[in-house]
């Protein structure tokens, strides 16, 4: 595991804390809680390619 692994898994362990945390304070029922999870989970994914994307073109 180089550097960039070790910062990319810290990273995306802080962001499924954010989601875990902001979905069990709201104490939804299951299948709202699994949509929401999913949805929060896209919208990092696709935040997270989009700065690897960019990375690589500069």
């Amino acid at each position: 595991m180089n550097g960039d692994t070790a910062v990319e898994l810290i990273w995306f362990a802080g962001a499924f804390a954010l989601i875990v945390s902001a979905l069990v304070v709201r104490r939804l029922p299951a299948g709202q809680w699994v949509k929401m999870g999913l949805a929060w989970a896209a919208i990092f994914a696709l935040v997270f390619m989009v700065i690897r994307t960019w990375q690589a073109v500069t």
